[in-house]
């Protein structure tokens, strides 16, 4: 190694001191494709099975190995994980996890891995059908407890959750 190139020093966060709270945060993506899929993941018509019964299973499966997928996070015992999908976008699934735990540390990153498995098991149930399809928008909406506070991605939503 040259004496000019960065040196990487990585390590897991301790968190044995910080207080244990309930911590809770929900996440959201979107998968894209044609009319005719988005009907036929809807209607539960996938040569597979049930896409969404099948999905969700994949997204809580997910949460709860997050430690194994993403390497510096810590392994969190989950309270609650809640996966759920919406057709009100044209040509979209809109996929959305909740995740909770009474915990040192937070659980964005379950919520994340959550809706990506999610989204990535609808795309491998219809992707004979529309291998077009994109997974996209994956993004944290909210995170509630810790010491680094509260996060609401809009003020939209913050005068919702503050109502």
């Amino acid at each position: 190694m040259s004496a000019d190139a960065p040196r990487s020093e990585i390590r897991m966060i301790n968190v044995g001191d910080k207080p244990i709270t309930v911590r809770t945060a929900r996440a959201s993506g979107q998968l894209l494709a044609s009319a005719d899929t988005i009907a036929k993941i809807h209607a539960g018509k996938l040569a597979k099975g049930d896409p969404l019964a099948t999905a969700r299973v994949a997204g809580i499966m997910a949460a709860k190995r997050t430690s194994e997928i993403v390497p510096l996070c810590h392994p969190l015992p989950l309270d609650a994980i809640n996966v759920s999908f919406r057709f009100d976008t044209p040509g979209a699934v809109a996929i959305e996890a909740e995740v909770q735990a009474t915990a040192r540390t937070g659980v964005e990153m379950e919520a994340l891995v959550a809706v990506t498995a999610a989204g990535l098991c609808l795309y491998d149930m219809a992707k004979s059908i529309d291998p077009s399809m994109s997974l996209t928008n994956v993004q944290l909406e909210e995170k509630r407890g810790g010491v680094h506070g509260d996060y609401l991605r809009s003020s939209t939503t913050a005068s919702a959750a503050a109502s």
